[in-house]
């Protein structure tokens, strides 16, 4: 193995590890939704807006967190995302009102995030690989989120079980601190212009972005995605504990989502290198309408919500992939993390929606169900907004070597 697949390597372990973190403790909040709000004499909306909150906060930094990232290096600003996310997470667990909750899970792990996860990570990692190697290294580190959302939630869920809500939160938090130190694994600077061209700056690239009808596809077809799992992940364990099933059920199939798409974001990858990333993706949009449907169709039971959480596992976060790589193939990666930030926020556009909407809807009627239908609908705009995607790089990259 020579120096530059080592260093490779070491990079993509390192991003894996701080994506294992984040997403983890991330895809546990909804474990608290029912102790707070019971606690609290909360509706599950004052829950679920500060849920919705924290991803459009994390949504609306992300660009800023990306081009940060793409000009100095993902080092500080991966230092200064940990340490929000943790500072967030201590002080979620002393919030005793609706504007504190907002405040700390809203805000700051929000803006935690948007130095900690996908667009700032997989800005990394297609740095550190070649084009041919990209796809498939973006899937691995994708695939470390879902391994920590499955290691981390029936943890979380034993450390409210021994400690309380609030106890637990602070534990996460100084766990989160580990974020920071393991940033010199991350060994990522500003590519150097090696071309003799002149480089292309921020304002460029955004405009070449926003010409291109591709870019737009891909970002509101990322809306749906993010629609879809943050309701899943806000509101299972509240809409299983509804029909009398106990909460281990509910953090057993988020832990198989986690599991499972640890394969499907490392297929979904794989398959991205051999096959065109917008027809894939709207396969996936498909395959979720279908999951969906059968679901809320059958009797809710433990066994046919584990067989749910391993259907969409495997479909989980396998558009992160295929949407970032999508990206890379058609900007190139001098910008990546800040184009992937602006898509990415589409996606957490879809987040809030998603997150906020299951929680009034249910305040309103007493039912999760019309969401559960606007989730199925959503799926096939998704699959027709994707399929007409041409994926060729712009006239600026073509003829240009990797």
């Amino acid at each position: 193995m020579n120096a530059v697949w080592r260093k490779s390597l070491w990079v993509m372990l390192g991003a894996s590890l701080i994506i294992f973190l984040s997403m983890g403790t991330r895809h546990g909040f909804g474990l608290f939704l029912f102790p707070m709000s019971q606690e609290f004499g909360w509706g599950r909306e004052v829950f679920a807006f500060a849920m919705a909150l924290q991803n459009l906060a994390w949504g609306l930094a992300q660009p800023f967190a990306g081009a940060l990232a793409d000009r100095l290096g993902a080092r500080r600003t991966i230092v200064l995302g940990g340490l929000l996310y943790s500072s967030g997470l201590i002080l979620m667990g002393f919030a005793d009102t609706p504007l504190s909750l907002s405040l700390s899970a809203g805000l700051l792990i929000g803006l935690g995030l948007s130095g900690t996860s996908f667009s700032v990570i997989l800005g990394v990692v297609g740095r550190a690989l070649p084009p041919e190697k990209r796809s498939m290294g973006m899937g691995i580190a994708s695939a470390a989120g879902s391994l920590g959302q499955f290691a981390m939630l029936p943890g979380t869920l034993g450390l409210i079980e021994w400690l309380g809500w609030a106890a637990a939160l602070v534990v996460l938090g100084v766990l989160s601190t580990l974020m920071m130190p393991l940033t010199a694994m991350v060994k990522d600077k500003p590519l150097a212009n090696t071309s003799g061209r002149k480089e292309q700056t921020l304002g460029e690239a955004l405009h070449e972005a926003c010409h291109h009808s591709g870019f737009w596809l891909l970002s509101f077809g990322f809306f749906v995605c993010g629609f879809q799992v943050v309701f899943i992940g806000v509101h299972l364990p509240s809409y299983l504990v509804d029909r009398n099933l106990p909460i281990v059920v509910a953090t057993t199939a988020l832990a198989l989502v986690g599991l499972f798409n640890v394969f499907g974001t490392y297929i979904a990858g794989w398959l991205g290198g051999r096959y065109s990333k917008p027809r894939l993706l709207s396969g996936v949009y498909l395959l979720r309408a279908l999951v969906i449907t059968l679901y809320i169709a059958l009797p809710v039971t433990a066994w046919t919500t584990y067989a749910f959480g391993i259907g969409m596992g495997l479909l989980w976060l396998s558009t992160v992939p295929l949407t970032n790589g999508a990206v890379a193939t058609m900007f190139g990666v001098r910008n990546l993390s800040m184009l992937g930030g602006i898509v990415f926020l589409f996606h957490q556009l879809g987040s809030f929606l998603g997150g906020w909407l299951g929680g009034y809807l249910f305040d309103q009627t007493g039912s999760y169900d019309m969401v559960w239908y606007i989730s199925i609908v959503l799926s096939f705009v998704a699959a027709a907004l994707n399929w007409p995607i041409r994926e060729q790089p712009v006239l600026r990259l073509q003829g240009v070597p990797a």
